[in-house]
């Protein structure tokens, strides 16, 4: 009877690893309505529990599991991206930009090489050229605006852009989760440094655009990890 009941388990687990997005999910919600409604004394604090939130789902969808490389790497890339999210309110000290970009940009590392050595799954498509372009684009835009922060953009944009392609090699899932993600952090630089030609309901479009990036990334590699 035990042996005929394990596979049965394997299947439960199989199809409840999504189970653990619902917080995520729900909170995202939450966080995006009160960007959308300026009410920063919910958004301030529910964009700090996000990640961990997102990071819960891994764990959850990864139980049971041996824990691997790649699961080192999703939780870095997440952690990162956490430390990029609370730069203000964790290191006030510092600069909050740079110490953002600096954040994010190694998250970015860490997502590509998880999904560069554990997700691709073919060559770069044609469509990914769009991304060097990209990069080209909107330096030109920000040129005039960043002043001493160019080159630190300028590098932020690379392995930004880097992301993107690379995911671009994997499920559609993951693919649509980078395109979101990078489109989510032009929104941002075109808010931070052209902040006149941005309208107040682009903040909530930011952050709708980057938990919907950050979830299918994530939720697309563990849908791979899972075989399901």
């Amino acid at each position: 009877m035990a042996l005929a009941s394990a596979p049965d388990q394997t299947v439960s687990l199989s199809r409840n690893w999504w189970w653990g997005f619902v917080p995520f999910a729900a909170l995202s919600v939450v966080h995006v309505g009160a960007r959308l409604v300026e009410a920063d004394a919910v958004a301030g604090p529910t964009k700090l529990v996000l990640m961990p939130l997102l990071a819960a789902a891994a764990v959850w969808a990864l139980r049971g599991q041996r824990w691997k490389t790649p699961a080192v790497l999703l939780l870095a890339a997440l952690f990162f991206s956490w430390i990029g999210d609370g730069a203000g309110a964790f290191l006030p000290f510092l600069p909050e930009l740079p110490v953002m970009l600096a954040a994010f940009g190694v998250a970015h590392l860490f997502y590509i090489s998880l999904l560069w050595k554990y997700a691709a799954r073919g060559p770069f498509p044609r469509w990914a050229l769009a991304f060097p372009l990209w990069w080209l684009l909107m330096l030109v835009v920000l040129l005039p605006t960043l002043g001493t922060l160019t080159v630190a953009v300028a590098l932020y944009g690379i392995v930004l852009g880097g992301t993107a392609a690379t995911a671009a090699r994997c499920t559609p899932i993951i693919a649509v989760g980078g395109v979101l993600f990078l489109a989510s952090d032009t929104v941002l630089a075109l808010r931070i440094f052209t902040p006149e030609a941005m309208p107040g309901w682009t903040s909530a479009l930011v952050m709708l655009l980057y938990c919907a990036g950050q979830g299918l990334i994530v939720a697309g590699f563990l849908r791979m990890e899972r075989r399901v």
